[in-house]
């Protein structure tokens, strides 16, 4: 029987929160990823319905927002600066300072649903990791676990909550013929910095069947990205491995130097290369990387207006600029729902180094996806908002996935839209099972960089 306890905390973000905290079974009531199947007390959040499939005729290359059932929806109610203090209670601190600062910001929210689900394989290793997943000696690293599945579909504390996002099932490789990474001009003039080039992601503990950390070399995952456009950054390309034991390793083509250098000082908060110090390391996909230089807390879970079933950020054919505009994302390629989250507080360690002092995730119930976030500056004040764009991936049976997301500075006005395919002609792939060479731990080495770069 689960077991229920109230959780103190002195932000606000943590006001009626309600920690819950499993045993040694998922309980009925509990959906396969760990989340509450039950509706809201006020029916904002309605009861888990799992699995929908998208309407008949969709396959990979067809826009994803024309076969969703729900896409004739209209808004419930919009959010703006005129009504923004009514919904305080439901929005993070984040979302308030956009809606106030930005003119013009607009929040449509739309009807909930709870449609997220995972293949029956990721269920039943879900289910087993109530015993089986552990943390090592440190209690910031994964010592072991059964994948693909929810290492710890009733966490305990906030380490084993951001590792449920961490290490989410997403198929065992997703690509983008063409990646898209925009950072908006400065205020007051200027272009904005569009990347573009192809990328590729690797999870060796998302093929099908059971596979621990021990049986893939601690190898959690791994990413090549080169960069075609703009001129300036033309050619160059790296391979970064994220390892569960140990830190990451990164190497790092440049095309002007005609080599390949290892990059041991490329994560946490270092500049990505090319970005203008927009866009740090661990800032991609919401939060990425080890969590060694913060203690992490598990605050309780809330209901929220957070972004949910976002195809309109996944309509490949749509302009660029269209979409990412100088001043924020379009308001209507953009969607909000009443879900339920996990809060999750990291604050620096006394004993580390980083440039946001406190960052703050918005975990989904149904799926641990990070859907907000917020980071602090060094004097506590609230310096860089997130949100990312989750949809039902039918790829892989309907497991949520977010790789679309968005981060505002709101000290200098500037924005950056990430992993996107606007314009570019071909959606995201998701790959359930993958034979493709590129799918493979030794394609993510200095050899092969080198080889791809040099041609």
């Amino acid at each position: 029987m689960m077991k229920k306890y109230g959780v103190g905390a002195a932000s606000m973000i943590a006001a009626a929160a309600c920690l819950v905290i499993g045993t040694t079974a998922l309980a009925e009531d509990l959906t396969p990823e760990g989340g509450d199947r039950a509706p809201g007390k006020d029916g904002a959040v309605p009861a888990y319905t799992g699995k929908q499939s998208p309407d008949a005729g969709w396959e990979w290359g067809k826009v994803r927002a024309d076969f969703w059932k729900h896409k004739n929806e209209k808004p419930l109610y919009s959010i703006d600066a005129s009504n923004v203090d009514k919904y305080a209670a439901q929005l993070t601190p984040g979302q308030i300072a956009l809606v106030k600062q930005k003119k013009g910001y607009r929040m449509d929210v739309y009807p909930s649903h709870r449609e997220c689900q995972v293949p029956d394989f990721v269920a039943q290793n879900s289910k087993a990791n109530l015993t089986a997943a552990k943390l090592d000696s440190t209690g910031e690293q994964l010592q072991t676990a059964i994948f693909p599945g929810v290492a710890f579909p009733q966490p305990k504390n906030g380490v084993e909550a951001i590792l449920n996002y961490e290490t989410r099932y997403r198929g065992e490789g997703i690509e983008w013929p063409t990646d898209q990474t925009t950072v908006s001009s400065r205020p007051g003039g200027g272009e904005s910095i569009d990347v573009v080039g192809p990328q590729v992601y690797y999870f060796p503990t998302g093929k099908v069947g059971k596979t621990t950390p021990q049986d893939v070399d601690q190898l959690s995952n791994a990413l090549f990205f080169k960069m075609n456009s703009p001129a300036a950054l033309a050619g160059q390309a790296f391979v970064q491995r994220q390892y569960f034991n140990k830190p990451s390793e990164t190497f790092y083509y440049f095309p002007g130097q005609r080599r390949v250098r290892r990059m041991p000082a490329y994560t946490h908060d270092a500049p990505l290369i090319g970005f203008e110090n927009q866009y740090l390391v661990d800032e991609f996909n919401m939060f990425n990387g080890a969590l060694d230089r913060f203690n992490w807390k598990l605050v309780g879970k809330k209901e929220m207006i957070v972004p949910y079933n976002v195809f309109g950020m996944y309509k490949f054919k749509d302009k660029l600029h269209d979409v990412a505009k100088p001043d924020g994302i379009a308001a209507e390629s953009r969607r909000y729902e009443m879900h339920r989250v996990w809060v999750v507080e990291a604050t620096l360690k006394s004993t580390a180094r980083h440039a946001a002092s406190k960052k703050v995730l918005y975990l989904d119930e149904d799926s641990w996806l990070a859907v907000a976030g917020e980071d602090y500056d060094a004097q506590g004040q609230l310096w860089k908002v997130r949100e990312s764009y989750s949809i039902p991936v039918w790829d892989l049976g309907g497991t949520c996935d977010n790789q679309v997301w968005a981060q505002y500075d709101l000290t200098n006005g500037r924005y950056l839209l990430d992993s996107s395919t606007f314009g570019q002609g071909k959606d995201i792939r998701w790959h359930q099972q993958a034979n493709d060479p590129r799918f493979k731990a030794d394609y993510f080495t200095a050899e092969t960089l080198r080889a791809v770069s040099e041609r």
